[in-house]
């Protein structure tokens, strides 16, 4: 697969990740980007805070709340967020992991593999 093909893979899950926050919050992040890096794939959205979130995170009060609603949603749909890796990746999903920056709006997103994709897709 080569080099290339990572770009293609790391552009398609952007992709998916866009289009399923659109469908959760209504609204998708201004950039999403996605690294394939051994046996993980972080997934990078900027800007993926909603208008409501972003007007809340203006207090303490607001940043707990946003905090805690984006742990509750992750609990949520994480089986559907790792269903999208397993899908585009072929691998198997053993752990994820997420957070948001209520100052930047910024969210990461983690999946570990069962198998060094990184070196998978640098052998085909």
């Amino acid at each position: 697969m080569g080099k290339g093909n990572s770009g293609k893979l790391e552009a398609e899950i952007s992709e998916a990740f866009i289009q399923f926050q659109r469908q959760v919050l209504g609204r998708g992040p201004e950039a999403t980007r996605t690294f394939v890096t051994r046996d993980m794939v972080i997934v990078r959205q900027k800007k993926s805070m909603t208008c409501e979130e972003q007007h809340l995170v203006r207090t303490e009060k607001g940043r707990r709340l946003v905090k805690e609603m984006r742990v509750t949603l992750r609990e949520i749909f994480k089986e559907q967020m790792e269903e999208i890796i397993t899908r585009l990746t072929g691998c198997q999903v053993l752990s994820s992991h997420g957070d948001i920056s209520t100052r930047t709006g910024e969210r990461i997103d983690i999946f570990i593999l069962d198998k060094n994709l990184e070196e998978e897709l640098r052998a085909e």
